[in-house]
């Protein structure tokens, strides 16, 4: 891992009309499956509230307070695709940081089964999730500062969520090379049954097992400045 705050021998990727064809599959298979359980969720999220319309209540107030610190005022103006896209071209993360990023994401739907992944949360859960799994995959990363910057939160929200996700998965950050590969399996058979994203394996490129296997806890890395600065969005994830 880099030494706290040590960004340097990182570039930034190039521009994205220059790597528009080199994208990993796994970035458009974890799009399909998310994209799928965001729309479920907020229809189950307007049907509760229609049913409570009658009687003054919100199908908010149905849901556990698990994710609230991941929710937004309302839905940001970009995609998941291409959040995800914007994510991997400019922190340089590994494929492998997408898929266990989702299996983080699972793990808090399963520990917190009265909260969704929805809409207003769906972004924020993303960024945190894949830069967690960074620091545990990645022998160099971006700090804190620079992921807020790609994912458009401020740098102190960051570092709240990032707190928030270690506890509400009681810092269950190890995932091990079956995990993986299971993970890897169970998106892969969701796109072929759904007929969506033609075929071809997600990118199964992970890590030394025996290594990550023997992680107990994160390193710590503490926020310094951004070697670069990616392009900012349009409006940030609010």
């Amino acid at each position: 891992m880099l030494a706290a705050g040590d960004c340097t021998g990182l570039e930034p990727r190039p521009e994205p009309s220059q790597v528009e064809g080199t994208l990993p599959r796994v970035l458009t298979v974890l799009s399909f499956v998310l994209e799928r359980l965001v729309a479920r969720n907020d229809r189950l999220l307007e049907n509760l509230s229609g049913q409570l319309n009658g009687l003054g209540g919100h199908g908010w107030a149905m849901l556990g307070k698990s994710l609230n610190g991941f929710h937004g005022v309302r839905p940001p103006n970009i995609s998941i695709p291409k959040y995800l896209e914007r994510i991997y071209k400019y922190t340089g993360c590994s494929p492998s940081c997408f898929v266990v990023g989702y299996v983080y994401i699972d793990r808090l739907v399963h520990k917190h089964p009265d909260s969704l992944v929805v809409s207003l949360n769906v972004h924020r859960l993303l960024v945190t999730s894949v830069m967690v799994a960074s620091k545990m995959l990645d022998d160099e990363h971006y700090n804190n500062a620079f992921y807020a910057k790609v994912g458009g939160v401020s740098n102190a929200e960051l570092n709240r969520l990032e707190m928030e996700l270690l506890f509400l998965l009681d810092f269950g950050v190890v995932v091990s090379s079956r995990v993986f590969e299971t993970y890897c399996f169970h998106l892969e058979r969701e796109v072929l049954l759904n007929g969506h994203g033609g075929h071809g394996e997600i990118e199964k490129a992970l890590f030394d097992p025996a290594p990550l296997d023997d992680v107990t806890e994160l390193p710590v890395v503490e926020d310094a400045p951004a070697t670069a600065d990616p392009p900012s969005l349009d409006q940030a994830v609010d």
